[in-house]
């Protein structure tokens, strides 16, 4: 999969994007044939417990972005520029380079299209977000077709290759998605974008704290998982684990 490839899809085949932060999800994604990995700054909650994703440091996004290459090895990877890393735009193209060099074939960034253009001009690929902004925190408020309209082309004419649209009404994004030359992706933001992305923990049921209203759970892994640990719990206590065929029995030499 390449940028080629992501933007010929338009309007002929739906874009399949997961979130990803791990070296073993990473190759299961692979060896499913999604299109496209995004190591989201979403980490901070649902891996690393923070409040916010504003707490994501980009040590934080070049271990994960290095842990899912390693795991993926062909895939295309698209790294969150985590918050504040694209203040200005030395400091993004430094820290950009920084999660191409992790593994990332593109980065993502919320909002600035003047971030997006210097980028770009860099020779690094940007896929853009507009709609509701995890990074600032602010109440999602619904805006009308022109604005958003706005804001998507001005991320397009800069040169980003997709863009996000995150609980963005569906009407609007059908709109978007009609208007815009390069791919829509959406979450939350109904069923005609060019593709959908959702974050893998809560896809699986893996994450408990919250669940955003578009999510749909394919698994309730996290109930396999209580299982798996009451089982092991109860065979500890009761000296039914280890047993010989779970031991090291082999000869010592001396």
């Amino acid at each position: 999969m390449d940028i080629m490839k992501i933007k010929s899809m338009k309007g002929k085949e739906a874009i399949v994007v997961l979130t990803c932060y791990d070296y073993s999800t990473a190759k299961i994604l692979e060896e499913e044939g999604v299109d496209i990995i995004l190591v989201g700054d979403s980490l901070g909650n649902v891996v690393l417990g923070y409040d916010s994703t504003q707490e994501v440091t980009m040590n934080d996004m070049i271990r994960h972005t290095g842990a899912v290459r390693r795991g993926a090895v062909s895939s295309f990877i698209v790294s969150d520029m985590p918050y504040k890393s694209d203040d200005t735009t030395d400091l993004a193209v430094k820290n950009a380079n920084m999660l191409i060099d992790a593994g990332a074939d593109a980065v993502k960034v919320e909002g600035k299209p003047n971030i997006v253009r210097a980028l770009v001009q860099n020779e690094i690929a940007v896929m853009g977000h507009i709609g509701h902004l995890p990074q600032t925190k602010k109440p999602m408020v619904h805006r009308d077709f022109k604005e958003l309209l706005t804001e998507a082309e001005a991320l397009q004419n800069s040169g980003a290759f997709a863009v996000v649209l995150e609980m963005v009404q569906s009407e609007i994004s059908q709109k978007l998605t009609d208007f815009l030359d390069i791919p829509t992706i959406g979450i939350g933001a109904g069923a005609y974008c060019d593709g959908q992305v959702l974050v893998i923990n809560d896809i699986l049921g893996m994450f408990e704290d919250f669940k955003p209203r578009f999510v749909k759970r394919y698994a309730k892994i996290n109930d396999e998982i209580r299982k798996s640990v009451r089982a092991y719990k109860k065979d500890v206590r009761k000296g039914e684990f280890p047993d010989e065929e779970h031991s090291f029995n082999d000869k010592i030499i001396k």
